[in-house]
């Protein structure tokens, strides 16, 4: 026997390695070291900075996979994946360098992996960060055949002074949001109970949705936050936090980038519920505290800012054509969010 005997195809594996390597070689930024192929990717940390520190972040897709590969459409949960990891880094104000993906599964379907990876290199793109390696694993017997799993790995670069760790901010605060682009990759066991309970197909089209299908609306990347937030990086103004609003949605990650003794009070009438969390909740007759608890409830990702910098902040958004309004406020606490009841 040998190892293609035993479920393993090497010579696929160099194959599908061939096909990605100009989605790879398009994410490239300077710093970038060498090619694919090595035992490791190498980054050179960018000149210019005094106390660099590498920031790192890890996250996978979930069971949003699980529609992935149900409905066989593969070329979105790239994005969510650099996203999620991408997104989370940028919370420290780091610039995110460079990514790593891990895949696996049961056995290599080449056509369906590269859709995978031009998602994960269309996602890198957009967060101006190099696809510096990655592997593929083909564990035949411990993932069903058509079925695979991705992992991903980010790393940025902020420096020291700059870094933002919930010191910064202060009682007064302004808490600025930027939409999300939909349930992002959070809730999905959730989101697969209610379809499934319900007696609902993924081809769907209910009315709220104006013409999208179930699959389509459920399968929207995750928004990626990285340019419009480095923009305001470079002018001078006063950020002083950054939340990612993944899974546990406000209550959760908001209070994540304050500091001690302190809340935030939300403005529940600053913006509308997107349909897709009207629906989820009719549909599953989720109560209120629950989709809160559960999904971003179209709130993406949030920065405190300085009362005196609101307008300024908001005003370079617009400028970027990112939608952003104020969310809320700072307040003395225990490190709750008002004003979601």
């Amino acid at each position: 026997m040998d190892y293609r005997d035993a479920g393993v195809n090497i010579e696929a594996g160099r194959a599908f390695v061939n096909r990605i390597e100009s989605l790879v070689k398009d994410t490239y930024r300077p710093g970038v070291l060498g090619g694919l192929g090595g035992f490791g990717g190498y980054f050179e940390i960018p000149q210019g900075y005094n106390k660099p520190v590498l920031v790192s972040g890890t996250d996978g897709v979930g069971t949003k996979l699980k529609l992935a590969q149900q409905l066989n459409r593969h070329d979105t949960v790239g994005i969510d994946l650099v996203a999620m990891c991408a997104n989370d880094v940028l919370t420290s104000g780091a610039e995110p360098l460079y990514f790593l993906d891990y895949l696996a599964t049961g056995k290599l379907d080449s056509e369906q992996l590269a859709q995978v990876v031009s998602g994960v290199a269309i996602g890198c793109r957009d967060a101006g960060c190099a696809l510096l390696g990655g592997e593929t694993a083909e564990m035949p017997g411990f993932y069903p055949d058509g079925e695979y799993d991705i992992a991903g790995f980010c790393v940025g670069i902020v420096e020291k002074e700059q870094l933002l760790d919930g010191s910064q901010v202060k009682v007064g605060d302004v808490a600025i949001a930027l939409p999300s682009s939909g349930v992002h990759s959070n809730g999905y066991s959730l989101v697969r109970k209610i379809i499934a309970d319900g007696g609902y197909s993924w081809s769907d089209c209910p009315e709220i949705f104006q013409g999208q299908s179930l699959g389509e609306v459920f399968l929207t990347p995750t928004r990626l936050y990285i340019q419009p937030i480095l923009e305001l990086r470079r002018q001078d103004l006063e950020i002083h936090g950054m939340a990612h609003i993944t899974g546990g949605g406000l209550p959760e990650n908001l209070p994540r980038c304050l500091g001690e003794k302190q809340s935030v009070r939300i403005d529940k009438a600053s913006w509308e519920i997107p349909p897709v969390f009207q629906w989820l909740a009719e549909a599953g007759t989720v109560p209120s505290e629950a989709m809160f608890d559960t999904f971003n409830m179209g709130v993406g990702f949030v920065v405190i800012v300085s009362p005196r910098d609101v307008e300024a902040t908001l005003g370079s958004l617009n400028t970027q054509q990112q939608r952003a309004w104020v969310l809320g406020e700072v307040i003395d606490g225990e490190g709750d969010i008002l004003g979601l009841g």
